[in-house]
């Protein structure tokens, strides 16, 4: 994840102020994950959208790919404590036509999407390179 917030997003976030600017860069750089996969990556426009859910699902992914079972406390350091305030974010930004929105999406696609101790912490596995010769999604003695 880039370390410097675009400006356009760090403004917003500042205006809002209750989360960090970096929660709104993170959901920018999750929607490319949430996007393929939902299976969506080859369509254009319209096509592309992905409902609260696929997004949330994008966010895990990308969440768990950058910081692993420490996700739920980075999430956390942004002022983002449940899945809501991702919604929250999002909206924000389509607020501010930063992000577009079909009319059916709602802030309540993002209510309970996950549990973020269940998400990172009690799911995780770690992935091992190839030549230590361990499985660990095999290896759950």
């Amino acid at each position: 994840m880039s370390s410097v917030v675009s400006d356009p997003l760090r403004k917003v976030a500042l205006r809002d102020g209750r989360y960090a600017p970096e929660a709104f860069q993170f959901l920018f750089e999750s929607l490319d994950h949430a996007v393929r996969i939902a299976g969506r990556s080859d369509e254009e426009g319209t096509a592309r959208h992905v409902s609260g859910q696929e997004l949330l699902e994008g966010m895990r992914a990308y969440a768990l790919e950058l910081f692993g079972p420490l996700a739920a406390q980075v999430w956390r350091s942004w002022g983002v404590v449940s899945t809501l305030d991702w919604g929250h974010v999002v909206f924000r930004l389509v607020d501010e036509k930063l992000l577009n929105r079909q009319e059916t999406d709602s802030l309540e696609d993002f209510r309970d999407g996950f549990d973020f101790e269940e998400a990172f912490v009690r799911h995780y596995r770690p992935k091992l390179p190839p030549e230590i010769g361990v499985n660990p999604a095999e290896d759950d003695g």
